[in-house]
């Protein structure tokens, strides 16, 4: 059975392997304080359906509490280390299932393993809170080894603490015209995905929220980056096979052999 992962828009993606359905940052508004949606329609409600989502640290783009209050009851809800010490908001999540994780933790979720693996990105939940939570990302172990980076930045150990995957789903630029430190750009991105060598990889965090009124400053930086790293993640990793999506939009990858 191949598995199948689509792209949302944002960090938000599907990734169904084993009959297991794993949600990556949900994040279902057209509008996020100064953010505005620009691209891609709003998914439809099948798209809040899983088995288990994984929240990567505590931006409010990424932890979002009204997307998750959607989620079905019963959904787990994998969340870094004393998030819900600093985000009051998740406690009040009662029909969900709360664990909390940080990097090197291990939960199952019928046939897949998840792990946390660290990343390197500010975990505060910003502007506010002093408390700081670590940022993660997950590897999904199934028929596939799926890596969801969440937001990070390169760093020395990163090919030690994920390990050999098949498929990395990387950050390739933000929600501004300018990205500061512990973010991957797309040359950042096809950096990692040389240290990485998955089989594959899919673009996402890119393209879709804007703020609102910026329209004009460096607007190539909202349209760009997906197909930037396409171009040099080519140059960078020639064996690794690319797949741009377009929001929405899904690709069925082969399994481990």
């Amino acid at each position: 059975m191949p598995v199948e992962i689509t792209w949302w828009g944002h960090a938000t993606c599907a990734v169904e392997d084993s009959n297991v359905r794993v949600l990556t940052d949900p994040l279902f508004t057209g509008r996020l304080a100064h953010l505005r949606r620009r691209r891609g329609a709003l998914p439809p409600a099948d798209a809040r359906r899983a088995d288990v989502v994984l929240v990567s640290h505590l931006h409010a783009d990424h932890l979002h509490l009204p997307s998750l209050s959607r989620l079905a009851p019963g959904t787990r809800l994998l969340v870094p280390r004393g998030a819900p010490r600093a985000v009051p908001g998740l406690r009040r999540l009662t029909h969900l299932e709360l664990h909390e994780m940080a990097p090197g933790d291990e939960t199952a979720v019928g046939a897949l393993v998840v792990r946390a693996v660290s990343a390197r990105h500010d975990g505060r939940r910003l502007p506010v809170g002093p408390r700081h939570c670590p940022a993660l990302g997950y590897v999904v172990t199934g028929q596939a080894r799926t890596y969801f980076a969440g937001d990070t930045g390169l760093f020395d150990s990163m090919a030690e603490e994920v390990g050999p995957v098949d498929t990395a789903l990387l950050p390739v630029g933000g929600w501004g015209p300018y990205l500061g430190e512990g973010h991957l750009d797309a040359g950042r991105a096809a950096e990692a995905l040389a240290r990485l060598a998955p089989r594959s990889a899919v673009p996402v965090h890119y393209g879709t929220y804007w703020p609102i009124g910026l329209d004009a400053v460096r607007p190539h930086e909202f349209h760009a980056p997906g197909e930037e790293f396409v171009r040099l993640a080519a140059e960078c990793a020639p064996e690794v096979v690319v797949h741009r999506l377009e929001h929405g939009e899904s690709v069925r990858l082969g399994v481990t052999s």
